[in-house]
């Protein structure tokens, strides 16, 4: 019971600080269940990387779950996700009901000032620390470069990953791995209204084959619910992934607001179930076969170049979140006193987040 206080604890407390997307908040969960925990090893967390960039669904709240499922077996699996999900879900349904009454968004871009300089070094050092386990040997340095060149050339996401997978496997001289099987969407959902089953089962199609950024998400929406369906307006698509970017916490609970726009509480819940429900199926299915993997030669292998993969994607969020993050002076000195607190007093990560979240809104007030 200990065990899932701790992981009930770590998670909720994740789960209301983690601004700033799925690098960042692996970056902050690399820090809490690697560096300061131990619940891991460095290379434990990197298979579970390489492996949840592999299947579909929110990638931070997949790392929550494996993490909980190797800590405290299958309670901790459904007390990690759980967790992490909630305390973002219920501050995006307190935006939406805001939003309906007043027609607008509470103003954010004085908390986001202060916070994107804080999340750039966040995920920086993490990166610094993850590739120094992850680039072992000079073959996997070439392939981490050319994912990387690749990544920055906008090369999709899950034919990067494979990629370098097989190309790692054929390095290392191991057997020939098979071909990966392609996910194939599910069929459309018919829902000529916004019922809750409707709901549920259009997220629910979206959970199950959305691979890579929020922006990726941002098209799964647009395509479902603005032009086949005619559920929601440009504008208010674009207001629902603005709530979830500016809340902590997975950027998927975007299905949360959508869910309360259309039919309130019930909507906000089935349609939150529907789109973190794949999430959970895929990590109970893969999770229990990464240390198989490993033991493998080629499946180690090709592990490793998924890994080296993973950290290329991330290297190139870092880049974009410090080109949107830190444009003037007072925000790029926001960013040297996270890196010289983060790195020579090791504060916590979150303390950092909300840090930078207070001096935003007081520049703000300010101003």
């Amino acid at each position: 019971m200990s065990e899932l206080g701790g992981i009930a604890r770590l998670f909720l407390r994740l789960g209301a600080t983690a601004f700033g997307g799925p690098a960042v908040h692996i970056a902050m969960l690399e820090d809490e269940v690697v560096r300061r925990r131990a619940w891991l090893s460095r290379e434990e967390f990197l298979d579970l990387l390489a492996a949840t960039n592999l299947i579909p669904g929110p990638n931070s709240t997949e790392m929550a779950i494996h993490v909980g499922y190797r800590r405290a077996g299958w309670p901790g699996f459904l007390v990690a996700g759980a967790c992490f999900i909630l305390p973002a879900a219920l501050i995006v349904c307190a935006l939406a009901a805001a939003y309906v009454r007043f027609g607008r968004l509470p103003a954010a871009e004085g908390l986001l000032w202060g916070v994107r300089p804080v999340i750039v070094v966040i995920v920086a050092q993490a990166l610094w620390v993850l590739g120094r386990s992850a680039l072992r040997s000079r073959p996997l340095v070439v392939l981490a470069g050319a994912a990387l060149a690749l990544a920055a050339a906008g090369v999709h996401e899950l034919m990067l990953l494979l990629g370098a997978g097989l190309a790692a496997a054929l390095l290392a001289g191991t057997i020939r791995p098979r071909a990966a099987a392609m996910l194939l969407p599910l069929p459309l959902v018919a829902a000529p209204s916004a019922t809750l089953p409707g709901l549920f089962l259009i997220f629910l199609k979206i959970g199950s084959v959305l691979f890579g950024s929020g922006y990726v998400l941002l098209a799964f929406l647009r395509a479902e619910l603005v032009v086949r369906l005619g559920w929601l307006s440009e504008a208010q698509l674009l207001d629902a992934v603005a709530a979830g970017q500016i809340t902590p916490g997975p950027l998927s609970t975007t299905a949360t607001f959508v869910g309360f726009l259309l039919r309130g509480v019930p909507g906000a819940a089935v349609a939150t179930a529907g789109i973190f429900l794949p999430a959970f199926v895929f990590v109970a299915l893969s999770g229990p076969l990464v240390p198989r993997l490993r033991r493998s030669a080629a499946a180690g292998a090709f592990l490793d170049g998924v890994q080296v993969a993973s950290l290329a994607l991330m290297a190139v969020v870092t880049w974009q979140l410090a080109a949107s993050g830190v444009r003037d002076l007072p925000a790029a000195l926001v960013a040297v006193a996270a890196a010289v607190l983060l790195l020579r007093f090791r504060v916590n990560a979150s303390w950092l987040i909300l840090g930078g979240a207070g001096l935003g809104i007081l520049r703000a007030l300010l101003s």
